[in-house]
């Protein structure tokens, strides 16, 4: 790998990293306390099956 292809992909990652950060925050934004526990009290209040086990 040449230094230039290097520093192209290390600059393309650091961006990647920047508009993930900036994508979750614009959706922290439009977030919703009491919509999320409103979808939480839909999750049935049982053990997980016996696949999906820690």
């Amino acid at each position: 790998m040449s230094i230039n292809q290097f520093v192209a992909t290390a600059v393309a990652e650091k961006i990647s990293a920047m508009e993930t950060e900036n994508y979750l925050a614009k959706r922290a934004k439009r977030a919703s306390r009491e919509q999320f526990e409103a979808a939480l009290a839909q999750v049935p209040d049982r053990e997980p099956d016996e696949h999906d086990r820690f």
